[in-house]
């Protein structure tokens, strides 16, 4: 695993940047995929991995900003590019009242409590909630890209919109790591008891968790429904949840432990297609063989301990 701690993110950005023309449409479609999800699983890490709550809801936040686009887009005639707004503030508002009065739980309460809420997620679109979710057949015909009145039809168009998304999550993680609010989440992290000892607020970081990671999910929720001009209750059940639970704690929380674990959990599948539902069966063995060996996962990040200094020195805030 050498090689992968010693990943360079900037020769992956030069790589992603002109891997589109070296793709047939299929394989661009794939990759795609890879980037939208690589963004949902990063959403997960901040809440699941930066932060240690047991979150496995994400696909709720997932489906909102994709339904928030096509609502906009196919009912009301809102361009892509406008409904983004909306597809990163819904999520993450919903995020901060979805964590209010639950936070507090711990472990497998709270993973059980965003289960639920993912599950009631579903069940409100396919019952068609105001008559505007299209039921569960969804909603379809959502436009293509536009920019400044020309339309942007192309795979790649769409490719590049993704990965600018990825570009912009990149930034967010980068800028999180270094703050006054990432190192408040790393203590939360690794001791919410001595992390509240030095003058970290946990509820509020928790929230605020909750919220970074709902808008950015949402965010990518957008380039979702712009990949496939269409969004349909199953692709954010709970199943999809639980992958992207996976990604991060399989992965390690770290850029290229999650990088490494959507490229297993979506790409890795579809070059070994023809082998159908054997895929998964090897898939889910390499899993637990991956578990046992790499328990912190197959590339851990590293978190830093609260000083003992700090916790013997009382309240100094974050």
């Amino acid at each position: 695993m050498e090689i992968l701690k010693r990943f360079s993110l900037p020769v992956f950005i030069v790589l992603m940047a002109i891997l589109p023309h070296l793709l047939n449409d299929r394989w661009q479609a794939v990759a795609i995929t890879f980037l939208v999800f690589t963004v949902v699983a990063l959403s997960q890490d901040i809440i699941l991995g930066k932060s240690g709550m047991f979150h496995m809801g994400q696909a709720l936040f997932f489906g909102m900003g994709a339904y928030a686009t096509a609502i906009l887009n196919s009912q009301f005639g809102w361009p892509i590019l406008a409904t983004i707004p909306v597809a990163i503030l819904v999520p993450a508002l919903f995020g901060i009242l979805l964590a209010g009065p639950i936070v507090h739980l711990r472990g497998d309460y709270l993973l059980v409590v965003t289960i639920g809420f993912n599950i009631v997620f579903v069940q409100v679109l396919q019952n068609n909630l105001g008559g505007v979710t299209g039921g569960p057949n969804g909603i379809f015909g959502i436009d293509s890209l536009s920019f400044f009145g020309t339309e942007l039809m192309s795979q790649i168009a769409v490719y590049y919109f993704a990965f600018i998304v990825l570009l912009i999550t990149f930034w967010v993680m980068h800028n999180l790591e270094g703050s006054k609010a990432g190192r408040a989440l790393h203590y939360l992290r690794e001791d919410p008891l001595a992390a509240e000892s030095i003058g970290i607020n946990t509820r509020v970081y928790k929230i605020f968790a909750f919220s970074l990671g709902a808008g950015l999910a949402g965010l990518a929720g957008t380039v979702f429904a712009t990949q496939y001009a269409a969004v349909s209750p199953e692709a954010f059940d709970f199943i999809q949840s639980v992958l992207f639970f996976s990604i991060v704690i399989v992965g390690g929380s770290s850029i290229p432990g999650i990088l490494l674990g959507v490229f297993v959990m979506f790409v890795l599948p579809e070059i070994f297609r023809e082998f159908a539902t054997w895929r998964y069966f090897i898939f889910g063995f390499a899993m637990i063989l991956a578990m046992i060996l790499r328990p912190r996962g197959i590339v851990p990040a590293t978190f830093g301990k609260i000083p003992k200094f700090l916790i013997k020195g009382g309240s100094h805030g974050a």
